[in-house]
């Protein structure tokens, strides 16, 4: 039997999404944590999407202060080694996910690291382009050490991909649930659950604030030494601006970890 080509949409079965395992109950961290440096004044989110849909062009001169790339599907296809099995790291609700390596060669300036490139599949994500323009308008504009950090995006066609910063430690999710080299010391856990709620806390103290939607495990990030990055902002929505106590909207977010009131009211 002739063995099947590599796809690089490989997460999608039958046209259907395989289910992420990700839907174990964790508490929501809530709690502001003191020494969080405020985050500068940024354009709204609803501004952006309220403006209609928005050209590649349109979005490159909106960020244009951000230091985003825009990268060309060429570029990426050459950065992953053609999509390749070997760099194949994983799937979720947004798409696959795959390795890659980037440097001055690619573009002028452009520091040599590894990079994570998230390939948005319109055909069977559960996620589509106002997810994926979510992430790059808020990880575009915010910049602190808990969040993880995104290098460039591409806007090409049908394509739609996010280039981050490549984490050593993979997610928090597979450390407590999927890992065989023991469980986490108790001062590690610490170190995570604290830099987590400091990404959490910079967000809601932005201007406009930010509420993430999505806090959970698998989207916990770790480097080599434990820091934590907050990833993941297809969900995230501008908060409550001027008078305005709380926003009312659609729920949004992963069963067994949105917090209960969120779920019964829709208010954040």
């Amino acid at each position: 039997m002739a063995a099947k080509s590599w796809n690089p949409f490989s997460c999608c079965v039958g046209g259907a999404r395989v289910a992420d395992d990700d839907d174990d109950c964790k508490r929501r961290i809530r709690r502001s944590v003191k020494g969080c440096p405020r985050s500068s004044s940024r354009m709204s989110f609803k501004s952006l999407t309220s403006s209609g849909t928005l050209s590649p062009e349109d979005l490159s001169i909106t960020l244009s202060g951000s230091n985003l790339y825009a990268f060309t599907y060429a570029e990426l296809r050459k950065a992953t080694g053609s999509f390749s099995r070997a760099n194949y790291l994983g799937c979720g609700g947004f798409g696959p996910v795959y390795k890659g390596a980037v440097d001055d060669k690619l573009r002028p300036g452009l520091a040599a690291q590894p990079v994570a490139v998230k390939y948005l599949d319109l055909d069977c994500g559960t996620q589509g382009h106002k997810e994926w323009l979510a992430e790059v308008f808020f990880l575009g504009q915010l910049r602190h050490k808990n969040l993880v950090k995104l290098i460039g995006y591409c806007y090409e066609d049908e394509h739609r991909m996010l280039v981050y910063e490549f984490m050593s430690g993979e997610s928090l999710e597979k450390h407590l649930f999927k890992s065989i080299s023991g469980s986490l010391p108790w001062m590690t856990r610490m170190k995570i659950a604290v830099g987590a709620a400091k990404g959490l806390a910079f967000l809601h103290d932005a201007d406009p604030p930010v509420i993430y939607r999505d806090f959970k495990a698998s989207n916990i990030l770790l480097d080599s030494d434990y820091n934590t990055k907050l990833s993941d902002f297809g969900l995230a929505q501008d908060g409550p601006q001027g008078d305005e106590t709380h926003v009312t909207t659609r729920v949004m977010g992963t069963h067994g970890y949105a917090a209960p009131e969120y779920i019964k009211t829709g208010a954040s």
